[in-house]
């Protein structure tokens, strides 16, 4: 069959695009069962916690290898192991007894699954769209994302609370039953090698490489020397596998991974941009939800309606950045969306206080998504513009993996500079307020202790009151500069595109 004989219908992108709506639906999913899940199971949150960070090892750690497969299996072959997989792992999760087949099915076998899905997701519509299309389908595939983190605390929080977290999970077999049902709709692409190209050896690298340096990013907020450690042994690790690579392709072996593709700038530019996006969306719903549940004392529903503007944002701009090519570059546009985000990012920075209302927040929420929209639609077209046919599921191993890793860094990452933001605004609150104090180890504890406990500090003595809003301005105004300065190097590397290679549709 012609890969791209379904060109002209969208169906094999509504298929596919169900697949990134899970994978993102599950993650929130399991971020609001959590309290339900450790009562009903008999275990802690630590222990449920370290299920979520299995199950994102187990992704990174396989993503090249999955990448690889689709050369041999095929890619359309791999995408329904991979969602058969997915119904597997979460029909175990939703019938699970003890915590144990909870953490074989949600984490070991739906993890398996996610890597699998994810880079076939990116292959697959690249290979079934050209041209404009597969702007306007890559484009969609980051709203369908936008819209699960939009929906998911909503029908989450409603779910959990009213029936049971079993139900949040077993909602997402429908699409799974979907998928399966309509997969005739899906182009067939014959594989391109044999298992006898399968590169073991650099398969096991990589994946011990992925696997700590992604351990060690996830565990940065606890353990830091043991996590740079980590951080420093999978660098080089990655770093032996690509001197393995080279070498295997020079030796006329087929590679687990083309390091020569990285030679295309657009490549190298578009997954960067991938990574530090990944960066900013994670840590921006990790920091919204943090005050808006923690500081705010908001419920999983209500959560979701504060944080409208901004995912609204998000999906507007990103359906409206392709049909403004041809108008305005790729560049451009994408250039124009960080200097935007930028302006939001600083708005926001000075707005998160304890007495602050909705409305206060929608102006900065919203240029904050608007800017990224345009990030989310173009970046995955930019960085597979130049990339040759042969090339494109090495290429979208190389996009996911880039995603995956951002993901990882931007909880981790914004969770230390709140850290240090709280510390920071600690001591300008005791100075502020309490001068007479400011040298006192102990008064600083028990300043943090009540900022620990934000749900009693309405009935603190009004010290403690504005002790506690510098705290939590100072910190959110970190957050928002950090954010501001990853937005900043974004748009450098923006700069960078080679428009010329990439003609207006």
């Amino acid at each position: 069959m012609n890969e791209r004989a379904n060109e002209n219908s969208w169906i094999p992108l509504i298929v596919v695009a169900c697949a990134s709506f899970i994978i993102v639906l599950d993650s929130f999913f399991m971020n609001v069962s959590i309290s339900r899940i450790v009562v009903d199971l008999n275990t802690d949150v630590s222990t449920i916690q370290m299920i979520v960070s299995f199950c994102t090892l187990i992704t990174a750690a396989l993503i090249l290898l999955s990448t690889k497969l689709q050369d041999i299996v095929g890619k359309k072959k791999l995408f329904l192991i991979g969602a058969t997989l997915f119904g597997i792992g979460i029909f175990a999760a939703v019938i699970s007894s003890s915590v144990i087949m909870f953490f074989v099915g949600w984490s070991a076998i739906k993890g398996i699954a996610a890597a699998l899905m994810l880079p076939a997701i990116v292959s697959i519509i690249s290979g079934t769209y050209s041209g404009k299309k597969r702007t306007i389908a890559l484009a969609t595939l980051g709203i369908v994302a936008g819209l699960a983190d939009t929906l998911a605390p909503l029908l989450g929080g409603i779910i959990t609370t009213f029936f049971s977290w079993r139900y949040t999970f077993a909602f997402e077999l429908i699409f799974i039953l979907f998928i399966l049902v309509m997969q005739n709709k899906i182009p067939d692409f014959k594989p391109t090698e044999s298992k006898n190209d399968l590169d073991i050896i650099g398969a096991i690298i990589s994946s011990i490489g992925l696997f700590l340096l992604v351990l060690g990013i996830l565990t940065l907020t606890k353990e830091v020397t043991t996590s740079i450690i980590e951080i420093i042994l999978g660098l080089i690790v990655l770093a032996i596998f690509i001197w393995y690579e080279l070498k295997r392709k020079r030796s006329g072996k087929v590679p687990l991974l083309d390091i020569d593709l990285f030679r295309d700038k657009n490549l190298r530019v578009g997954t960067s941009i991938k990574l530090l996006y990944n960066i900013i969306i994670t840590g921006t719903f990790f920091v919204m939800v943090l005050f808006f549940q923690s500081v705010l004392q908001l419920n999983p529903f209500d959560t979701g309606l504060a944080s409208l503007p901004f995912v609204l944002a998000l999906l507007i701009f990103s359906l409206t950045a392709p049909k403004l090519i041809g108008k305005l570059n790729h560049k451009t546009l994408m250039a124009i969306g960080c200097i935007i985000s930028i302006v939001g990012c600083l708005i926001l920075s000075y707005q998160f206080k304890l007495n602050v209302t909705m409305l206060d927040l929608i102006p900065g929420q919203f240029l904050l998504g608007t800017g990224l929209g345009f990030m989310m639609a173009l970046a995955a077209d930019v960085a597979l513009f130049d990339v040759p046919a042969e090339s494109q599921n090495n290429a979208s191993g190389i996009i996911t993996t880039g995603e995956t890793l951002g993901s990882s860094m931007g909880t981790a990452i914004i969770g230390i500079i709140l850290i240090l933001g709280v510390m920071g605004g600690i001591s300008t609150a005791v100075d502020t307020y309490a001068p007479d104090y400011s040298g006192n180890e102990q008064f600083h504890q028990e300043i943090y202790d009540y900022f620990q406990k934000l749900d009693t500090i309405e009935g603190q003595d009004s010290v403690v009151v504005n002790t506690a809003d510098i705290i939590i301005q100072n910190a959110m105004a970190s957050v928002m500069y950090a954010l501001a300065a990853v937005l900043v190097v974004i748009l450098i590397i923006t700069l960078r595109i080679k428009d010329k290679n990439i003609k207006k549709q």
